[in-house]
């Protein structure tokens, strides 16, 4: 099965003082999965251990079948990674950067690069210093796809770009999926990006994951019960992942809705979104 995977953690831990991390999670190659959690949930930990900028505790992470700590020169090229803060030289321009990464990175392709930044339109010769927080991100993702890798790792790859921006930054990663070798792992707070792209998603808080599943399985067969509050006592507790209540009614986060919806005919029941599921399991009284 390793020859299908792009990306596999194996009972991997990370202790800090106050944190600790524990994940077990697949990418297969050809798909994107959304890491999702609140701040401090264990994402860009996550995806640090991926790249061996720290290591983990315990267990095994393996990029194309290969321990992440032995991958050669070579494939560790095959990577693509944007942060969620500037790497850049803020006195370069574009231009600048593009002749530096071409002497880095033996893939490098100048005609990508360039035209990445005519389509994102990113000036060349203006100094990254006057660029806005959305210019330096789109400005990442140019540079991170430039040197042709197989896997992308994005820690909030659209946060601070406008709407338009973002469904053309989304665009840009569903073309790069056309080559079924490619995989991306994007973590993200922004769920209808998700929603839009992901293949999976990965729920995680505090340091362990929640929840995982194939994103549109999950979206099709959980539900959001409503009724009453004093219908929520009908309720089996081992059937229900998060409870909110009120004065007014309870809403909760069930599995297979249809199910449901022919339990209790006389609440409703409606398709969840990937912020629902997320808040129910974090927050809501049943967790």
């Amino acid at each position: 099965m390793d020859n299908q995977l792009a990306l596999e953690l194996k009972e991997v831990t990370k202790e800090y003082p106050g944190f600790s991390l524990k994940m077990d999670l697949a990418l297969p190659q050809g798909a994107i999965l959304g890491l999702i959690g609140s701040n401090g949930a264990g994402k860009t930990t996550t995806l640090r251990m991926i790249l061996g900028l720290a290591a983990p505790d315990s267990g095994s992470i393996r990029l194309w079948g290969q321990d992440v700590s032995r991958l050669p020169p070579a494939v560790r090229e095959e990577i693509g990674v944007v942060f969620d803060e500037n790497s850049f030289h803020e006195s370069r321009t574009p231009l600048q950067m593009g002749r530096i990464l071409s002497g880095i990175y033996r893939t490098w392709d100048t005609s990508c690069y360039s035209s990445l930044l005519e389509r994102l339109e990113l000036p060349a010769r203006k100094k990254i210093q006057d660029f806005s927080r959305g210019m330096k991100m789109k400005l990442a993702i140019a540079c991170a796809l430039s040197h042709r890798p197989r896997l992308l790792l994005l820690d909030e790859p659209t946060s601070g770009l406008d709407p338009v921006v973002r469904l053309q930054i989304l665009d840009i990663f569903q073309e790069f999926l056309q080559d079924e070798t490619h995989s991306i792992l994007l973590s993200s707070h922004i769920t209808t990006d998700l929603s839009r792209i992901a293949d999976y998603v990965v729920f995680m808080d505090r340091g362990r994951i929640i929840l995982q599943g194939e994103k549109d399985a999950l979206l099709e067969h959980y539900g959001i019960l409503k009724g009453p509050a004093a219908q929520a006592e009908e309720l089996d507790p081992s059937e229900v992942l998060g409870l909110e209540t009120g004065p007014h009614g309870f809403s909760a986060l069930v599995r297979e809705r249809s199910v449901f919806r022919t339990r209790y005919p006389h609440m409703v029941i409606d398709p969840p979104t990937l912020d629902d599921i997320l808040f129910y399991l974090t927050r809501g009284d049943g967790k």
